[in-house]
């Protein structure tokens, strides 16, 4: 019995916050800013000790008072393939990303081909699509790392899959789904080799738009009310 309870579990309130946890968190504090329910200075109060925030509980006290920490988040009705269509990936790559002893950038408005070959050797690749223009629904990134990193970043809009390993290293992607079957599909296959591949979604569009609400409503604020 005291083994059983050594070994259980920690409640959800004292697992570790990741960055996902403080990211949605953050989101509920701008939209409660811009809907009137927070003041900018308890806005900047919440943010501060959300970022701060060691355990999902510590990071839950910042939104308890707020509905939209209790609504319940909608399920999407669509889940991507973990494949691309066959015959609808070339095998040549239209980009190669490659960081020897270096680092190489892909990000900012830029064209997504559909096949894009990422090479980390002792170096880095970062490859940013948050605000790149997709020509094509579905877009394979084989990445390869030795003794390096290679990060993707994706819009929150679209769908993400990956499939690969790592050999004394670490392949981590975090599956995604959007809720419209037309929005592209990534794809990022590869291994890690003593180094690290990493996809996940960044906070894009969405967050932009409620940003732009922020702003609108803080210049229409102090328009009516100059000089406080």
């Amino acid at each position: 019995m005291d083994l059983q309870k050594q070994t259980a579990p920690p409640p959800a309130a004292e697992l570790r916050a990741s960055d996902a946890d403080r990211d949605r968190v953050a989101d509920i504090l701008r939209e409660a800013l811009a809907e009137g329910r927070l003041t900018a200075d308890e806005h900047a109060e919440r943010v501060e000790g959300a970022l701060a925030a060691r355990t999902v509980g510590e990071l839950e006290a910042f939104i308890r008072d707020l509905p939209a920490a209790h609504a319940p988040r909608p399920a999407s009705p669509y889940t991507a393939p973990n494949r691309p269509t066959a015959g609808a990936i070339p095998v040549d790559p239209d980009d190669n990303v490659v960081a020897v002893f270096a680092s190489a950038v892909r990000k900012g408005r830029w064209r997504a081909g559909r096949r894009i070959h990422a090479y980390a050797i002792f170096g880095s690749v970062e490859i940013d699509l948050a605000e790149a223009l997709f020509e094509y629904q579905q877009v394979v990134i084989k990445a390869f790392s030795v003794f390096g990193s290679v990060e993707v970043r994706v819009p929150e809009n679209v769908s993400l899959r990956g499939t690969g390993g790592g050999v004394l290293g670490n392949f981590e992607v975090a599956p995604l789904d959007a809720a419209d079957p037309q929005a592209p599909v990534v794809f990022v296959d590869g291994w890690a080799v003593l180094g690290n591949v990493e996809a996940r979604a960044k906070r894009g569009k969405v967050v932009a738009d409620i940003l732009d609400r922020v702003h609108r409503k803080a210049d229409r604020s102090l328009r009516r009310h100059p000089g406080h």
